[in-house]
């Protein structure tokens, strides 16, 4: 590891337990800062409610640190939009922001247009599908924001255990236990089979990171607006790598926030999400493009392995700071 690395863990790694709500909502009140909350849903009716509860309750009824939270529904099916509205959330459609340009499917598009309708000048990002949800997940990454004006971004790092039985099973039992599930800390599969080594080869001062793709970040809008955004998987480690090279290590930070449990995708999908994450980076280093952005898997079907072709993200949405809704916005 590069002793600049070995330096940043021991400067700029945290715990939630390093800065108590007192020394939060005081450094809040001294500088003036608001904060957003935005989780990005799609089908996620069973937790999307309890997460904006529990914010809510912690971090808005009992002490005033979260100003707003927003959940942005990419196009759900299910309830995700009622549930969210009745715990407490302010509910925005994907597709009613910025109109103009028409959407497209993807976790990075939903973040991108989350910053047209969200005022905070720290903007907090939670995935929707975390179980047993700690409102420490929110206080943890935006407290060295509030408190420290040379941090620009903070990542959660945390444990990843497996969850329940059916979870295991759900996404290969054989995988997981070779890649990365049983033992506490080993990260995701697709951190540590594709994220984890192209940035320790290509970035390596970003090699430090304990969750690099890990959906529980906040960063400042003033960093955010002038980042470009993948429109899909790759969106966490295009931001990381952008960051980096627009504002330097010592603006990017972690804090250790537990335990994460989530919903487990299966291999294949595993395998979409690690296309996309590879095309990201292949853009950074050489911003060339692919000669074939599709990725083909195999089914067993009724006459044997039957091949399935799904395209990888291509595309990428500019700067928030070059779309003249944002600046009209901001003007106003």
């Amino acid at each position: 590891m590069l002793e600049e690395v070995e330096r940043w863990l021991s400067t700029r790694s945290w715990s939630v337990t390093d800065r108590p709500l007192h020394q939060l909502l005081a450094a809040k009140r001294a500088r003036g800062q608001s904060v957003s909350v935005v989780l990005p849903a799609l089908n996620e009716e069973e937790t999307v409610g309890d997460i904006v509860a529990v914010i809510r309750h912690d971090l808005m009824q009992q002490v005033p640190l979260v100003d707003e939270i927003v959940v942005v529904d990419s196009g759900s099916t299910d309830r995700t939009s009622e549930v969210a509205a009745a715990a407490g959330a302010r509910v925005v459609h994907r597709d009613d922001i910025l109109p103009r340009i028409p959407a497209v499917p993807g976790k990075g598009e939903v973040l991108w247009r989350s910053l047209l309708v969200t005022g905070g000048d720290i903007v907090c990002f939670i995935d929707a599908d975390l179980r047993e949800f700690s409102s420490d997940f929110v206080s943890g990454i935006v407290g060295p924001l509030l408190t420290d004006p040379d941090v620009d971004l903070v990542k959660g790092m945390y444990d990843r255990p497996l969850g329940t039985e059916s979870d295991s099973l759900a996404s290969g039992t054989e995988l997981n236990s070779l890649a990365s599930g049983k033992t506490a800390g080993q990260g995701g599969r697709v951190t540590e089979l594709m994220a984890r080594p192209l940035l320790n080869m290509h970035w390596p001062q970003l090699a430090g990171f304990v969750q690099p793709l890990g959906g529980e970040y906040a960063a400042r809008r003033s960093l955010l607006e002038q980042l470009p955004f993948p429109v899909g998987y790759g969106v966490e480690l295009g931001m990381l790598v952008d960051s980096l090279h627009l504002v330097g290590l010592d603006a990017l930070a972690q804090v250790d926030v537990g335990v994460r449990k989530h919903r487990h995708q299966d291999g294949q999908a595993l395998g979409r999400m690690a296309a996309a994450i590879y095309r990201t980076a292949q853009l950074r280093l050489a911003r060339g493009h692919l000669i074939r952005p599709s990725l083909t898997q195999f089914e067993r079907g009724e006459d044997g392995f039957e091949p399935r072709t799904y395209s990888v993200d291509t595309e990428e949405r500019p700067p928030m700071a070059e779309i003249t809704e944002y600046a009209s916005r901001r003007v106003a």
